[in-house]
């Protein structure tokens, strides 16, 4: 079973721009398989079998977590279930990665099969790992698989993504011994107007300010502050209004503050239509295979990366859990094995397809 991997996974640390222990540790497992696979320039391991010949089937998932290093990962049970922060999002879905490579008969496959474990999948990241491998690899992909989520959920639109950090600058200076404007003044106007901006009801498109700081004590004039701000549309049209006028707001309440603004462009996910429809009709069957019903959603997932390159791409969840990204995570022990045979049919499905 899966879960035999899952504990070590989970209890190696693996924030975003730090993935590098516990590509290590993914290194050495696939190696015990009597594998051969290779970290490249941004740290994600991948590992090809099969025939050279023709494009590959990649299956992806991703390295990192949401935790900063020194966060405690103990995995725990509790009434049938393990908790633990980033025990589903992702090691979960990298223990089913691995238990299907330690199952897997590469003599028998009749194209090219390719897993990876890919950095950056998380926050600022932003797609990282999977951009790499796409820009580099396109043309020798015929499909794009991030193995990613819930049992029984198969994203099928991609959510465009847009993230900024504005950083507000003014002179500082002492709360009562000067007259100087506020840094933390502009970035508390910039929100109001941020929140203000008006949204489609459709297609969905979201604004969130998911960090908000600045200053350096109670008695001081901020001389800095700063924002993180997301931006989502199922539509690349009404992603790129919102765009204008959130940098819109933000310019315009540092001049209403009188402070200057430096506005820097820190995450963009390609959004669209990934192209799935063939993948969908054999993930259908995959899961029928195994009596789970599969619906579909729209996400932003590391088959965004596809989008901009025509490559048919899924994200397909395999473990049942609840609460990502949260410290008391947990996962369904017994999903694991449910989503392992359903990946393995996947796979068995797409390899039979005739060859072209």
């Amino acid at each position: 079973m899966p879960l035999e991997y899952l504990t070590r996974i989970a209890t190696t640390p693996a924030p975003t721009f730090e993935e590098g222990e516990r590509a290590r540790l993914i290194l050495d497992l696939w190696r015990d398989f009597g594998y051969d696979p290779e970290l490249d320039e941004v740290g994600n391991v991948v590992l090809r079998v099969g025939p050279k010949d023709g494009r590959a089937l990649v299956l992806a998932s991703h390295l990192d977590t949401v935790f900063s290093r020194g966060t405690d990962l103990t995995v725990h049970e509790r009434r049938g279930r393990l908790t633990g922060p980033g025990l589903g999002d992702n090691s979960a879905s990298l223990a089913v990665l691995t238990a299907l490579l330690r199952d897997l008969d590469p003599t028998k496959l009749r194209r090219p099969l390719w897993l990876v474990a890919n950095v950056g999948e998380e926050g600022l990241g932003d797609l990282r790992g999977a951009k790499h491998l796409l820009s580099c690899f396109a043309a020798s992909i015929g499909a794009f698989v991030a193995v990613d989520g819930y049992l029984g959920l198969a994203v099928t639109r991609a959510v465009g993504v847009r993230r900024y950090k504005a950083t507000f600058v003014g002179p500082g200076g002492h709360s009562w011994g000067d007259r100087a404007p506020s840094a933390i003044h502009a970035l508390g106007l910039a929100v109001t107007a941020l929140y203000s901006v008006p949204m489609p009801a459709s297609p969905r498109t979201t604004l969130n300010v998911g960090e908000a700081r600045g200053g350096n004590s109670v008695n001081s004039i901020a001389a800095s502050a700063e924002l993180l701000l997301d931006l989502r549309s199922l539509d690349p049209r009404a992603l790129e209004v919102l765009e204008e006028r959130a940098l819109n707001a933000i310019e315009g309440a540092a001049r209403s503050a009188g402070v200057t603004v430096q506005i820097a462009k820190v995450g963009d996910r390609p959004g669209g239509d990934l192209a799935s429809d063939a993948l969908m009709k054999l993930a259908r069957r995959a899961a029928e295979s195994v009596g789970v019903e599969l619906r579909t959603a729209a996400s932003s997932t590391d088959a965004n990366a596809a989008a901009p390159h025509g490559v048919p791409a899924l994200a397909l969840g395999v473990y049942r859990g609840g609460n990502a990204h949260r410290e008391d995570e947990w996962i369904a022990p017994d999903s694991l094995d449910t989503g392992l045979r359903m990946l393995r049919r996947f796979v068995d499905l797409y390899q039979d397809r005739p060859v072209v």
